[in-house]
């Protein structure tokens, strides 16, 4: 970073960077949509079997809580408002957040790869107005 003639000042426009996470993303549909299926399935499968109960009331957990559990737990944020209470509620809520995990990770590396790629063709054009 010291050396003035090797640095250079690249300027990244948001729509280069969104197109590129874009792509990345299409790329990654059907892994991505693998894991949305699976998110819906686990997410019924909580409902019917996983014998939510919401914490306050102590009472079965509708539909849509389970869903709002399902999306919290997923997300790993977890606010305890409504918990499973059988065993495969539980290992239930564990694959849900390991899904969470995998799918926050690859939309986070998809961003990161935006950035990357509309950095490399910046430079690029710097290096080569050529290339434009």
């Amino acid at each position: 970073m010291g050396n003035a003639t090797s640095d250079t000042v690249v300027r990244l426009r948001a729509r280069e960077i969104l197109q590129e996470s874009g792509r990345t993303l299409w790329y990654l549909r059907a892994v991505l949509a693998s894991l949305l299926v699976l998110f819906v399935l686990l997410t019924v499968a909580m409902y019917y079997m996983g014998d939510p109960v919401e914490t306050v009331k102590r009472t079965p957990s509708t539909m849509e809580e389970t869903w709002y559990f399902c999306a919290i737990t997923a997300l790993t944020i977890g606010y305890g408002d409504v918990v499973p209470t059988s065993t495969f509620g539980r290992i239930d809520a564990i694959l849900l957040g390991l899904i969470g995990m995998v799918f926050t990770g690859l939309i986070v590396a998809a961003a990161v790869r935006g950035v990357q790629e509309a950095a490399r063709r910046a430079a690029g054009v710097v290096a080569h107005p050529s290339r434009q």
